[in-house]
Parts: structure tokens; C-alpha cells; sequence
């Protein structure tokens, strides 16, 4: 199908994605549908670079228009043919330029494709839950089948109701009438009582049935209520926790409020049936009326329901959350952060007459340094239809900030139990008023618990502690949970870890992925379904470079460098360098694949296979890329320009094919800043060129497998015009790096190769000016960085690993 087409059938939300595109006049969207086949067969990439071919295109486009324009007269589309000329008369400005309209037209097709691979990635997570999804539709028709039922009783209940009105009416008529009339004949007497005795039988038994059906009635909402409250509403709970940490599930009140605000009506309903009764046992009433007896049981009944529902109905629809916070639930001391409760039982009559007042820790535990704050702000909302694009009753705190209470931390009866500030749990507690049709009923929610920070520092600690709790804890009042925390099976576990990176990037873990995390906490292991990690494990063990910091480590780097090589699926990441070795020594040369390190924390690789002197595959490793290169110059700038010297000291990529056999401009070109050289941003900004290269001595000189190495041998800068070092303006010894040793494995398990990390590997970026300055200089002389004299010799298996 057509890119064009496929963006037309897409979803309401993805074709507003879509309308925000051509929201500008670079290329009206009418021109881009009535041609669109034609657009999408074009070379627009070629046609970028070539003028000619450019110009070429650029003369089909305004024909092509003038075709349209002419179909258009045709149809007597006459406000069409006014846009259609219109838009060729706005062409005309690319007419010394047509390069420009070509790269325009590219842009916007590229756009276009991340809205379809976003739209296909949405999908793909749907069908991960095909099967909880439609064991929820199947949850969802029952309770629509109840609703229905419900519905339909309580409409039969208020023609019952019309019923027993008009036969009550018609025996006190009767027999008013006949008190009126004052018969005096005794037979004539007896015969009316006995007409009466048969109307007060027939009016019993019409309130006695219809006392069964309010009971009936009843029944169906209580079963209801216990489905909302104990089943749905827990579950959704459970999702909104799981939602805080990454997951991709539905935590929508919509449908929810729609339920819980039906059986509300309904049980309001079944109160004014009760009060009727009440009002027509005052008219008429007889020994052993069933009312009487029933009447208050059944309201205290529909009461209790009532009141279930409605304290059931006050929940926090968005958890606690800093606006420039990593997630929600991490909250800092003097920091204002926002949160947002809602009513799910809607009656616009109510609108902004509930007033939601906030307090911190009603219940908090008796723990030694337990710290307690106090809430400031506004501290005081009403529940309004306004602050909701669903037109739901809620009230948005957006502006609440926490001080720490200045009181002692010790007493009598405090426990010893001793908890870090990240492991402490507070919880944010909403109280307001419920007060309608001489109904009051106090209504409260809570948050989910919360951990109070004081600095910067503590985030990832912080972060660690809300996923352990909402990924073990259903109890959302656990405030003691890290007391004694239970360990997480590795099932859980994993897809939790799928969840942060999913929630970060759109793109989770696959199952190699998780092993190979599986393989580094537990070992190898056949199967790790069995396995479990602890929380110490998760986030105590191997201070302060833990489980959590390295993991969160590379998060953080390629959210913030690398999402697009993520998403796209270009970085395999988390792969053992063992298994990265088998992998790579079945490929040809220049086979290579994009790995995250295991002993830098925040740090990416990449490694290739050369073919040795022998004839035997070779795996290299360069030293990892942090932040501070991939700030300075981005991650598939390193891969396009990374080099080694060969023999006479030409430079050679042996990038070459992305594994498992990608050629590297296919999967990488797209990224790529430059067309040519003189057009790089990098060149305007620096004036230099950043390349990566290393030098591999020759097997007569030295090979490269052998023990010892001086410090120095292997690097090289190029020299510019005159024979001057290349080097950056302002250089720092940090950005002209050496050979080391690399550092060892923090968290390896005892059953890894720990040997592995003790190789040279080289440390980049390297400086050299642009080789398009000289490009008729063949041999490029050898420059020796200075210092590099003072180093010991350094030993290894190999320069490269």
C-alpha cells in the first residue's frame, strides 16, 4: 500500500500527527494527496544532490499540476481550481533553487514514515496483549450485560411503582367514597368491606411484589458494585502502578465512570422508590404491612451500597509527579510538583460545589529518623468538569510544594527498624464532602506511596525504590514495605526492565536482550524462570556502581543520545562479549555490531571482525563512548568517521556491514549530517573534523598480538598543510586519549570471564583536520603525541579486544 495511503487509514490520533505536519506552506497537503503516487516514485535523495536532476522533477511537479487543475475545470470545481493555481503560483519560489523543493519534499516523506513506524510500533505493543485485552472485553460485555439488566429492572421498577399508585388511588377513592356515603343497610355493608378486604388483599400483595422485585433490584446492584469495586477497580489500580513504572497499560477512567455513575443513579432511584413507599404506607397502611417491616431494612441496604460506591469513587487519576522530574512518585523538598484526583461518580450538579482539601501521612509508622512534611500551596480545590478534556468531575493540584517538619526523630515507642530516605514511603491523603438529596457521606483517596527527596543526588536511588514497590507491592498503604521487601522472579523482573526502556524510547527489550541481563546477575543458567533478584541485589549491591545505576545508566544515555538508533533497532546493546564474539566470527570482514559496556557505566561500544594474518576471524572492541563524546559529536557521526591506519598509513573504515549483514550506509545514512563535506555542521562549528582512527603496526614490525606495547604506539593524528599537528582549539588532555587498560566488570556474575574487560581497547575521539584540505597528500606523516613518554609500557593480549 502507498506511504499516502496507509497515513489516510491511520487512527484519529496518528492523522492529527498527521494534520500538525502540513500545518505550514512548504508543501500544501492538497498537492501532496492528488500526487501523491507520483511524489512517493521519485529520487528526491538523488535530486537533493543534483541540480540538474532537481530541476528536471521540479518541471514534471508544475505539469503535473496543471493536469490536476485541468481535471478540476473539468468537474467545475471551481474553489479547487483556485487552490490548485494557486499552489503552482507558490512553487515558483524554488524555481532558482529546485534542490531546496527536493529536500523539502524529503523531509516531509521522512516525517511521514516516522508517524507510520510509530503507528506500527503502537500496534505491535496491542497485539502483546491480545489476550489480556480480550479477556478484559470479555469482562467489559458482563458488566455491560449487568449494566443493561440493571437498567432494564430499575425502568420496570418505576412502571411497578406507577402500578401500586394507581391501585392504592383507586381503593382510598373507594373507600373515602363510601365513608362519604354513610350506608346504613348492614348487607349492603358487609358486601362493600368484603369488596374492600379484596382491594387492601390485592394492594398487599402488590406491595409485597413490589418489595421482592426492590430487593431484586438491589441484588443485581450490589453484585455490580462488588464487580467495580473489588475487581475492576482494583485492577485498575494495579495498572495505574504499573503504569508509573513503564508499562504500556490502559489507565483511562472513562469507562469507569461511566459504570460507577449509572448504578449510582440507579441506587438514587431505588432511595426515591423507598421514600415513595414510605409516602403511600402514610396514606394507607393495615396490619401486617409489608412495608413497615421491610422498608427500613432495605434502606439502610441501598445506603450501605450507596455509600460503598461513592467512597469507592473518589480515586487519584494522576499520581504525584514533578513537571521536570524523571517519572512520577519521586518527589523533591521545595520543588513543586502536581497531582490530580477525580470523582468517578459525575452528577453536574455537583460541579464545583466539593471542595478537596489536602493533608501529608495521616498514619505515619513510629520509626526512629522517619522524616514527617507538611503540604504548602493550594492546598484547597473544588471538584470541577473545567480541568478535564473527558469533561470528568476532578480537581488538579498543580501547584503543592513539601517542607520537612523540624521535630525530633526519636521518643518512646518508636521502632528500631532503621530505612534509608529513599526507602521511606509517604503518602498523600484528598478528603472532601459528598452532600446530595439529604445524602452525606465523607469521601477520601490516598496516592501511591511517594518517596521524598532532598537533592539531586538521591533521583536514581529514589527512582529504584518506586519500581521495586509498584512492581511487588498490590498494597498501596505499604508504607513499611522496604522493612522487609520481597525478591522479584525474573520474569517480573524482566519485563519491568522492558518497560523502562519501552516508556523511554518506544522500543523494549527482546528475549536476547533479557538473557543476556539474566546472565549477568545470575550466571549462566538454563533456564531463569526460577531465578530471583533481591532488592539488595537490585539497587544495595556493588556500591555505588549497583545493578540499577548501570542499567539506568544506559537509559539515560540513549534516551538522551541515541533513541533514534534504539527505536530503530540499529543497537544490539545488551550482548555478552563472549556471545558478541560468536556472533561476529561467523561474518565477513567488516561485520559489526553496536553493544552497551559492562564496566562503564552510561557507556556504548562497538566491535567488528578482521581477518588475521592466518586467515582466522578476529574480533576488535574499541573503548567505550560515554556522555562526554556523545555530546560533543553524535553516536552515528563516531561510526561514519571511525578509521584505522593501514599499511603506508591509509586510513580505512572497517565498519562495513551492521550485523548481520546491513550495509553501514543503508542503516546509518539516513542519520548522517553532511552530503558533502563542506556542508558538515560539525566543520562550521569546530573547524576540524572529528575522525577515530588507530594504527595496526605491520607483522614485521610488530604484531598486533603480541605481549608488550609502548606507550604511544598504535595512535596517530594527521597532520594538516605545512606538516602542523592537527589539533582542537583549546584542546584538553581529556579529548586527546591513550591506551588503557580497561577497567574490571563491577557486577559480572562469579561464572563470567572476568578476563575479558582486562584488554587494550582505544579511547576516542582522536582530532584531525578535514582530509578534503588535502586530498593529493597519499602519505600522511606520523605524528607522536606528546606525554605519551611518561606512561609505563602497557601489556596485553591484543590492541584491540
Amino acid at each position: 500500500m502507498a506511504q499516502w495511503d496507509r497515513l489516510t487509514q491511520l487512527p484519529d490520533a496518528y492523522k492529527q500527527q498527521l494534520d500538525e505536519l502540513y500545518n505550514r506552506d512548504a508543501l500544501p497537503m492538497d498537492v501532496r494527496h492528488y500526487l501523491s503516487a507520483w511524489i512517493e516514485k521519485q529520487e528526491w535523495q538523488r535530486a537533493a544532490e543534483d541540480h540538474d536532476f532537481a530541476m528536471a522533477l521540479f518541471q514534471v511537479l508544475l505539469e503535473n499540476l496543471d493536469i490536476q487543475h485541468s481535471r478540476f475545470v473539468q468537474e467545475e470545481a471551481f474553489l479547487l481550481q483556485h487552490n490548485i493555481r494557486r499552489r503552482k503560483q507558490d512553487f515558483q519560489i524554488y524555481l532558482d533553487d529546485p534542490c531546496a523543493l527536493a529536500n523539502t519534499i524529503l523531509w516531509f516523506l521522512e516525517k511521514e514514515k516516522e508517524i507510520l513506524k510509530s503507528a506500527d510500533l503502537a500496534e505491535q505493543v496491542q497485539l502483546l496483549h491480545v489476550a489480556e485485552e480480550a479477556m478484559e472485553t470479555s469482562n467489559q460485555l458482563d458488566i455491560e450485560r449487568k449494566i443493561a439488566g440493571l437498567r432494564n429492572a430499575v425502568e420496570c421498577m418505576e412502571r411497578t411503582m406507577s402500578c401500586l399508585e394507581e391501585q392504592q388511588d383507586e381503593f382510598d377513592f373507594k373507600f373515602q367514597t363510601y365513608k362519604m356515603e354513610a350506608v346504613v343497610d348492614e348487607a349492603a355493608q358487609r358486601k362493600q368491606m368484603k369488596v374492600f378486604q379484596q382491594l387492601i388483599n390485592s394492594l398487599d400483595e402488590c406491595r409485597k411484589s413490589t418489595l421482592l422485585e426492590l430487593n431484586k433490584l438491589l441484588d443485581r446492584t450490589d453484585v455490580l458494585i462488588d464487580i467495580m469495586v473489588k475487581k475492576e477497580l482494583v485492577e485498575w489500580q494495579r495498572r495505574q502502578q504499573k503504569a508509573c513504572i513503564g508499562a504500556p497499560d490502559n489507565v483511562c477512567l472513562d469507562q469507569l465512570e461511566k459504570w460507577f455513575t449509572f448504578v449510582a443513579l440507579c441506587l438514587f432511584r431505588v432511595r426515591e422508590f423507598l421514600d415513595k413507599l414510605e409516602e403511600l404506607v402514610g396514606k394507607v397502611s393495615y396490619e401486617n404491612d409489608p412495608v413497615k417491616s421491610q422498608k427500613p431494612k432495605m434502606q439502610k441496604r441501598a445506603d450501605t451500597l450507596l455509600k460503598d460506591l461513592l467512597q469507592s469513587s473518589f480515586v487519584v487519576e494522576t499520581q504525584p509527579s514533578m513537571p521536570q522530574g524523571k517519572g512520577p512518585l519521586v518527589l523533591r523538598t521545595n520543588v513543586q510538583f502536581a497531582v490530580k484526583t477525580r470523582l468517578l461518580v459525575k452528577f453536574p450538579e455537583l460541579n464545583h460545589s466539593m471542595k478537596v482539601n489536602v493533608c501529608m501521612d495521616r498514619e505515619a509508622p513510629q520509626l526512629k529518623g522517619y522524616r514527617r512534611f507538611n503540604v504548602f500551596g493550594t492546598k484547597s480545590k473544588a471538584l470541577n468538569m473545567a480541568e478535564s478534556q473527558s469533561g470528568g468531575m476532578v480537581a488538579d493540584f498543580r501547584h503543592l510544594t513539601l517542607k520537612e517538619q523540624k521535630c525530633g526523630g526519636g521518643g518512646k515507642g518508636m521502632n528500631d527498624i532503621s530505612l534509608s530516605v529513599t526507602e521511606e514511603l509517604h503518602i498523600i491523603y484528598f478528603d472532601t464532602l459528598f452532600e446530595m438529596k439529604g445524602l452525606s457521606i465523607e469521601l477520601q483517596a490516598s496516592s501511591i506511596p511517594v518517596v521524598i527527596i532532598s537533592n539531586s543526588s538521591q533521583q536514581q536511588s529514589a527512582c529504584a525504590s518506586v519500581l521495586w514497590f509498584n512492581l511487588l507491592s498490590v498494597d498501596t498503604k505499604d508504607v513499611m514495605f522496604f522493612a522487609n521487601s520481597p525478591s522479584a522472579t525474573w520474569p517480573q523482573f524482566g519485563e519491568m526492565l522492558s518497560w523502562q526502556f519501552l516508556s523511554a524510547t518506544k522500543r523494549g527489550l527482546n528475549e536476547a536482550q533479557l538473557e543476556m541481563i539474566a546472565q549477568r546477575l545470575f550466571g549462566k543458567q538454563q533456564t531463569y524462570d526460577t531465578c530471583k533478584v533481591t532488592w539488595s541485589k537490585f539497587s544495595k549491591e556493588n556500591t555505588p556502581d549497583t545493578f540499577w545505576v548501570w542499567f539506568d545508566g544506559i537509559l539515560v544515555m540513549v534516551k538522551t543520545y541515541l533513541e533514534d538508533l534504539w527505536r530503530d533497532g540499529l543497537i544490539m546493546g545488551f550482548v555478552s562479549k563472549s556471545k558478541e564474539k560468536n556472533l561476529l566470527k561467523k561474518k565477513q570482514r567488516g561485520t559489526f555490531l553496536l553493544r552497551f559496556s559492562e564496566s562503564v557505566i552510561g557507556g556504548i561500544t562497538f566491535s567488528w571482525v578482521e581477518i588475521d594474518m592466518n586467515g582466522e576471524p578476529d574480533v576488535k572492541t574499541v573503548q567505550p563512548f560515554n556522555k562526554v563524546d556523545l555530546c560533543q559529536i553524535p553516536f552515528h557521526e563516531i561510526i561514519r568517521n571511525f578509521q584505522i591506519l593501514e599499511a603506508e598509513n591509509i586510513p580505512e573504515s572497517p565498519l562495513l556491514y551492521l550485523y548481520p549483514n546491513t550495509p553501514k550506509e543503508e542503516a546509518f545514512g539516513k542519520y548522517y549530517s553532511e552530503q558533502n563535506g563542506s556542508d558538515n555542521p560539525y566543520l562550521q562549528y569546530i573547524k576540524t573534523r572529528l575522525m577515530f582512527v588507530s594504527k595496526e603496526k605491520t607483522q614485521e614490525a610488530r604484531s598486533p598480538m603480541s605481549s608488550g606495547m609502548e606507550q604511544g604506539e598504535g595512535l596517530e593524528l594527521m597532520r594538516g598543510p605545512g606538516g602542523e599537528a592537527a589539533e582542537p582549539s583549546g584542546s584538553s588532555p581529556s579529548m586527546l586519549s591513550l591506551l588503557e587498560a580497561g577497567p574490571p566488570e563491577p557486577m559480572l556474575s562469579d561464572s563470567l570471564a572476568a578476563s575479558d574487560d582486562q584488554a587494550l581497547t582505544f579511547q576516542s575521539p582522536f582530532y584531525f583536520v578535514d582530509p578534503h584540505i588535502f586530498p593529493d597528500d597519499p602519505v600522511l606523516h606520523d605524528f607522536t603525541l606528546t606525554g605519551f613518554n611518561c606512561l609505563s609500557p602497557q601489556s596485553c593480549g591484543s590492541i584491540f579486544q
